[in-house]
């Protein structure tokens, strides 16, 4: 798993958080992640939708896309189709998904980039493998997290950030063992990349075996720990998780400075996750407004929806095929906050 790789021991260190001082989130929920075909014919793992959302607001889905070893001629993806209201954020570990949308935007996203779309108030867009994977084959491994936009922001012009992997902020963790990806957000006072409507935070961490990782946690934010590959435990109470699942943590109850996460990896992982525990770490300011979905448009209510379809029907989304544009990358934009 390439994805940005760095040596913990020269990167700056996360604050070691004190253990009496701390409020460490329990793990309120495990869930298995389920399997799904989408596009083309090529196989997710979802935990997420399929739980109550009220868990996971802001964010709405996460597909986990391998790792597979695909065969000449086996790679798909999707055709082009439409969306409002959310933004869908590819981050790709290995291999390459080829990206355009309606406004022009789009590119190579390849071990370690992450394409943010903000669909706003209709885009279309189409993701496919590259030419050279069909062709050849060859190891793919990927995720898409799709995050709600308030009622405020659901028609916002649409945007493309284009976050190439060595835009990502790395971190290590306090004792220097495990790396940390900030792709989104925010930890101490280290910013990710990624400019967002919701105020959220999206890490991916490698967490060497045997090793203990804490990380200081808005109280405001919910958090969910999603594994990518290998094995370990969530929370203070050492819930065990493995490749596919999720723990969401419950909300905070501490009457202290700050809250903390707490993972830790296996002794002994999987010789096919390689140098660690592989887990995405996720979490946001709840919006709290009522949802309307259906397909893929994510909406406050019934007759919203019923406007997205008119809309996308009556050419409103953009035209197919798009004309290339320089992509907007978020230091260019300054209307997000």
């Amino acid at each position: 798993m390439p994805a940005v790789t760095a040596d913990p021991l020269t990167l700056p260190r996360l604050p070691r958080l004190p253990e009496a001082g701390t409020g460490w989130r329990r793990v309120a929920k495990v869930v298995t992640a389920q399997r799904h075909l989408e596009g083309e014919g090529f196989q997710v793992r979802r935990p997420f939708p399929g739980m109550d959302l009220s868990l996971a607001d802001p964010f709405l889905l996460l597909d986990h896309m391998g790792a597979v070893e695909y065969a000449p001629g086996e790679a798909k993806g999707t055709p082009w189709h439409p969306h409002r209201g959310f933004e869908t954020v590819t981050y790709i570990m290995d291999g390459a998904f080829q990206h355009q949308d309606t406004t022009g935007g789009g590119g190579l996203i390849s071990d370690g980039a992450t394409q943010w779309m903000t669909a706003g108030a209709g885009i279309q867009h189409i993701e496919q493998p590259p030419p050279e994977l069909v062709a050849k084959g060859g190891l793919f491994h990927g995720v898409q997290l799709w995050v709600n936009l308030p009622r405020a922001q659901k028609w916002v012009t649409p945007r493309y950030q284009d976050i190439e992997a060595r835009d990502v902020t790395l971190l290590a963790a306090d004792d220097g063992s495990s790396l940390v990806r900030v792709i989104a957000g925010s930890l101490g006072e280290h910013q990710g990349p990624g400019v967002t409507y919701t105020p959220i935070n999206y890490l991916h961490a490698t967490v060497a075996p045997g090793a203990r990782l804490t990380l200081p946690w808005p109280r405001e934010f919910n958090a969910m720990v999603y594994v990518l590959s290998g094995r370990g435990t969530a929370g203070v109470e050492e819930i065990a998780l493995d490749e596919g699942q999720l723990a969401v943590f419950g909300g905070s109850h501490h009457k202290g400075e700050r809250d903390g996460l707490v993972v830790r990896a296996a002794d002994r992982q999987p010789t096919a996750s390689g140098n660690g525990w592989e887990i995405l770490v996720l979490g946001g300011l709840p919006i709290r407004e009522p949802v309307a979905r259906y397909g893929p448009f994510v909406m406050n209510t019934r007759e919203e929806l019923v406007q997205a379809f008119e809309d996308f029907q009556a050419g409103r989304m953009g035209t197919v095929p798009a004309e290339k544009v320089p992509h907007r990358s978020a230091a260019d934009d300054t209307s997000l906050t």
